[in-house]
């Protein structure tokens, strides 16, 4: 490109250029006046251009190279239908220089963090950690990210806030060496006049579309010293600079060897590849063409799929501009759409691909509400109403807690749950009164299916300093809100933003998640309290089989919550039915809470009468739980659970405190594998499944301290050793010799006993179990159907693997110990006794098999090639009602 490619343009030569070939022009020292301007400008500009590119390497080319290309892309779209004076042609290219100049640091006066302010800076870098560790991050991560973080922190905030930057770049003076100021505009008459339209205009191009038309309503007159008829257009300026930049993409903004040099990484990489191979575009009618330089290989599909999606948005933009003047009535621009992006067939014309066919299979969404209707409720959820509330208390409570954040003086920081019933008819209401919602959060935040509105820079763009004030949200998926058609389909929604007025309040109805929602004002003169209720037509009753107090024993609302809120950072007002006065659930927090007060709040005690018996059972089980609970913590030290391993195969029944994983303080599932909770996050967005927030190590250590709590209260019996053999030996293999695993007609059988027992033999049975039944309350053998004791042959063993049930059967799954040696064989199609060993080499047939190698001094091929030939069918009898018991027969090899 030639260093003043702009005063070769018919836009340049038309209105700034001087005319000397044309006789006399009645306007040249204006003009030159005008021209002497932007060229300073020009000049002092390409130098703060160049020193943003050295901040900002892997953005492609915005130098003054992008500034003069401008001057011909708007040739292009204005093509001989818009005309533009010498003032319009000086404010528009004045603008094309300052739109850009802020995509760098050297743009800000300061560093981008001073300058964007404290509070914007750590909801910038808040978003950043959660969109890469999934986590929300605490303060003192928040003040000392990682450089990977505030790097990407630096670049979406120069590209978020560009626009607005370069509008005070205008007025900005920079310090010389001498001290004296130096303005990108000398002239002060020029710069005062113009500088603010300039400055707006350059951050149009950052604005929706539909804003051109509010802030540039009224034409601007000429100068004292200019002719009178050189009015500016601030409308059709927004629209040229919009469409001029919008079309300016060609191979000129990422040359291959720059490319070269600074190497950039990630989207930016496949920026700059596919925009290296776009030739300079041309218009044909209304038109513009864009096409490749060469072909796109396999390699860089995913470029050609970005070209496609980037044209596609500037064919958008076109599109939206020519509408806009068309139904303001101004004269419409040549340029209203990109040729070819209507399908990737025939932009394959224009950008060719070389030994690959594109093939749109991407998914599509054609019936949005459709969707919305199947995911937003039980297709997602399940049948479970009660996680409709569940969802809806979270929101509110992030709600509060935000609203806290920002007025660490509210007084009013608490949530309001009600149910009433009238003429046969069911509600329920959820009431905050938090930060609440304006209309542009309730459409594009709210009713967004799919996107978590704290974790959206939107939102927090509109509610700066959360933060820096410690707000962690609950919510993730961003589709919460949909499960309250669970509930029923007509659903309420009326809130008003805490600093807004009432005028500003908004009202949301729906009749089912497939109809498309009713937002109005709020209706009536009457009061609407600051923040969000939720009210919702249930479509069953509470108290039916399937309804929302189906998994309760009192069906009162207090108990369903206490239920569904394990730890609540604001208080929480149930109002039962036809109650005057509200129960209340104060905070807690399970993380500092002692073992007596966790385990109330889990398992609180019953209400009802005749029930004296389960009191007494949940009083035995707490003093168990306080002697024997352990903490779990994580690799920062907080405590992620407190919890005691036990058996369900002891303990039957709901009411009997199954363990508890809990995702924010809210229930996410039960367990059988322990008592107290662990805390968790969800693995899918229904939040019925949750992984935990422990590692493997931490998870580890808690299992390890639960084993010696046992022992050193003396309660570590055989019984209890048959229970937890597997998952000791899962979380940490091989299983301890002294604890027993397995039944022979002698009794239990420990690790350590198979030497004596299995030495005197040549021959031994395992047997599977059924059609033989064991218990471990006394450790026996049962008949299935009978319930009698059965005597097991003298050489007969039944291995005791009772495995950990979810969340620690994932912790510590089966499969993480198998003998890496032997892993050759998981593919053989045949059931090879290789194959079969790997299987079972982590489990405790396998440390059976182990150690009787050890004790015959023998190999794992001579203990289970046999086994193979005779294809694993070994069987022996034990009673004649029961048929033949499954098992394998290991027969001691000769010479061992």
């Amino acid at each position: 490109m030639t260093e003043h490619v702009h005063t070769n343009t018919s836009l340049w030569k038309s209105t700034l250029a001087a005319r000397p070939e044309s006789g006399p022009d009645p306007h040249a020292e204006q003009r030159e006046r005008l021209r002497t301007s932007y060229t300073e400008l020009r000049r002092k500009a390409a130098v703060l251009l160049e020193e943003n590119a050295r901040s900002m390497p892997d953005f492609t080319v915005h130098d003054i190279s992008h500034v003069d290309a401008l001057w011909e892309t708007a040739d292009l779209v204005c093509g001989d239908t818009v005309t533009l004076n010498p003032a319009e042609a000086y404010v528009l290219g004045c603008a094309f220089v300052l739109h850009d100049a802020a995509m760098g640091s050297a743009a800000y006066g300061t560093t981008v963090p001073e300058a964007l302010g404290e509070k914007r800076w750590r909801d910038l870098v808040s978003l950043a950690y959660y969109e890469r560790e999934g986590c929300w991050p605490e303060r003192g991560e928040l003040d000392d990210p990682p450089a990977e973080i505030t790097e990407a922190c630096v670049a979406t905030a120069i590209r978020e806030t560009h626009a607005e930057q370069a509008k005070r770049l205008v007025d900005q003076p920079w310090p010389s060496s001498a001290g004296n100021e130096i303005h990108l505009i000398d002239e002060v008459q020029l710069r005062e006049w113009y500088g603010p339209l300039i400055g707006d205009l350059a951050a149009s191009h950052w604005w929706p579309v539909d804003r051109l038309a509010r802030e540039f309503r009224h034409s601007i007159g000429s100068l004292p010293w200019q002719p009178s008829e050189w009015i500016i257009e601030p409308l059709k300026l927004a629209c040229i600079l919009r469409l001029a930049d919008a079309t300016q993409v060609d191979s000129r903004r990422a040359p291959s060897f720059l490319f070269s040099l600074r190497r950039p990484r990630g989207v930016s990489r496949e920026h700059w590849r596919f925009q290296e191979h776009i030739s300079r575009p041309y218009r044909n009618g209304d038109r513009v063409t864009y096409s490749s330089l060469r072909p796109f290989p396999p390699q860089d599909a995913a470029s050609w799929w970005l070209a496609l999606e980037y044209l596609r948005g500037i064919d958008r933009e076109l599109k939206a501009v020519d509408a806009l003047l068309h139904d303001l009535g101004r004269d419409r621009l040549a340029a209203r759409a990109v040729a070819g992006v209507d399908s990737p067939e025939r932009f394959a014309e224009l950008f060719r691909v070389q030994g690959w066919r594109p093939i749109d299979a991407t998914v599509k969404v054609s019936d949005i509400p459709s969707l919305v209707g199947t995911l937003g409720g039980r297709q997602l959820y399940g049948d479970e109403p009660e996680v409709a509330l569940r969802e809806l208390i979270q929101n509110a409570q992030d709600a509060v807690l935000a609203r806290q954040t920002l007025q660490p003086d509210f007084p009013l920081g608490r949530v309001e749950i009600r149910l009433t019933e009238t003429d046969g008819d069911w509600c329920l209401e959820v009431r905050d009164y938090g930060t609440g919602m304006d209309e542009e959060t309730l459409v594009h935040g709210l009713l967004d299916f799919g996107t978590s509105g704290w974790s959206s820079t939107s939102v927090r763009n509109r509610l700066p300093g959360l933060a820096d004030g410690g707000f962690r949200p609950s919510g993730r998926f961003g589709i919460g809100f949909f499960s309250v058609f669970l509930l029923g389909d007509e659903v309420e929604l009326i809130t008003r933003r805490y600093d807004a007025s009432l005028a500003d309040a908004r009202r949301l109805t729906f009749d089912g998640p497939s109809h498309r929602p009713l937002l109005t004002p709020v209706p009536g003169q009457g009061w609407v309290p600051e923040g969000t209720t939720v009210r919702v037509k249930l479509a069953k009753s509470p108290y039916a089989s399937d309804g929302l107090f189906n998994r309760t024993d009192d069906e009162r609302l207090a108990q369903l919550v206490r239920r569904l809120v394990l730890e609540n950072a604001v208080p929480i007002h149930t109002w039962e039915l036809g109650a005057s006065d509200p129960g209340i659930l104060p905070p807690f927090s399970l993380a500092s809470g002692s073992p007596e007060e966790v385990f109330d709040r889990l398992y609180p005690p019953q209400a009802t009468n005749g029930r004296a018996g389960e009191e007494k059972f949940r009083l035995q089980m707490r003093d168990d739980f306080v002697n024997r609970a352990t903490e779990v913590r994580d690799d920062k030290g907080q405590r992620v659970g407190l919890a005691m391993l036990w058996s369900s195969m002891r303990h039957q029944g709901q009411r009997d405190c199954p363990g508890i994983v809990a995702v924010n303080g809210f229930l996410a599932d039960r367990s059988t594998s322990f008592a107290g909770y662990l805390a968790g996050q969800p693995s899918r967005a229904s939040r019925d499944r949750a992984a935990l927030v422990a590692g493997r190590d931490q998870m580890r250590q808690w299992v390890h301290s639960q084993e010696q709590r046992l022992r050193n209260a003396g309660l570590f019996d055989d019984s209890l050793q048959l229970e937890l053999a597997f998952t000791l030996h899962c979380a940490s293999p091989p299983l301890s010799a002294d604890i027993a695993f397995a039944l022979t007609s002698q009794g239990v059988l420990r690790v350590s006993d198979v030497h004596e027992w299995a030495g005197g033999r040549d021959d031994v049975f395992v047997t599977f179990g059924w059609p033989l039944t064991w218990r471990t309350r006394p450790p026996v053998i049962d008949h299935p159907l009978s319930g009698e004791r059965i005597d097991l042959p003298d050489d007969c063993v039944i291995i005791h693997q009772y495995g950990p049930g979810l969340p620690l059967a994932e912790v510590f799954p089966y499969t993480a110990n198998r003998d890496p040696a032997y892993e050759f064989a998981r593919d053989h199609a045949k059931p090879t006794w290789q194959r079969h060993w790997w299987r079972m080499s982590d489990d405790l047939y396998g440390l059976f098999v182990r150690t009787l190698c050890d004790v015959w001094s023998c190999s794992l091929e001579s203990l289970l090639a046999p086994l193979e030939r005779r294809d694993w069918s070994d069987c022996i009898h034990v009673d004649e009602s029961l048929g033949p018991v499954p098992g394998y027969r290991f027969r001691r090899p000769t010479g061992a």
